[in-house]
């Protein structure tokens, strides 16, 4: 819609990332501002927004479902929750990526049992209870989404019923092995704040 505010934080792209985004000046009303690692950019357009709820998605993320963000509306403010996610689907990639995206997604579940995990490919968040928590760490060099989504009560904590479309490229770029074994390291890692504040190369394989 028209009215719908969006905030597009541009990191230096090289990819003609501003003029792409003017193409949509009539489908939303849009706004390119200043990014940085992920957790600067998501801050900065936190503090210009001023609706009740604020999402955050990634770049090369694909909402087919049009009725997603409003059932994700929906349930944060039925049950009164702080964060919401959904599933992520990758079509387009290997029966691997696919599977990999398949565990996130029973990870997520599960996750509800102990510190709650949302990535930053769908987080919808209330605002204020956002801005309690500081919002995202910009100091994280890794997983600042789940250093955010963490801090969340698991009783408001939801997934909406659904996914969100992706890419395979980090798996390209990365590779399956090394994407599992930081999966793997971060969930150790879970009560260890400064694991996610040390450099793991995640940014320099172009993410």
């Amino acid at each position: 819609m028209p009215s719908t505010k969006v905030y597009l934080a541009d990191a230096g792209s090289t990819d003609n990332t501003r003029e792409i985004a003017r193409a949509f000046l009539t489908r939303f009303d849009l706004e390119v501002i200043a990014g940085g690692l992920p957790a600067v950019g998501r801050n900065n357009g936190a503090r210009l927004a001023s609706t009740r709820y604020v999402l955050f998605i990634d770049a090369d993320i694909e909402i087919a479902d049009r009725s997603l963000i409003r059932r994700a509306v929906e349930l944060m403010a039925s049950r009164r929750l702080h964060c919401v996610t959904t599933n992520i689907s990758c079509p387009g990639g290997t029966l691997t990526d696919r599977l990999l995206y398949s565990g996130n997604n029973v990870m997520q579940y599960l996750s509800r049992l102990s510190k709650p995990f949302s990535t930053g490919m769908f987080m919808l968040f209330d605002r204020a209870r956002f801005g309690e928590l500081g919002g995202f760490h910009e100091h994280a060099l890794f997983a600042e989404d789940y250093m955010l989504s963490k801090q969340v009560s698991r009783r408001r904590f939801g997934i909406v019923p659904g996914s969100v479309i992706t890419t395979n490229r980090r798996f390209r770029k990365m590779g399956h092995l090394r994407v599992v074994r930081l999966f793997v390291r971060t969930a150790l890692n879970t009560w260890n704040d400064s694991f996610f504040l040390r450099d793991h190369n995640y940014w320099q394989t172009g993410a």
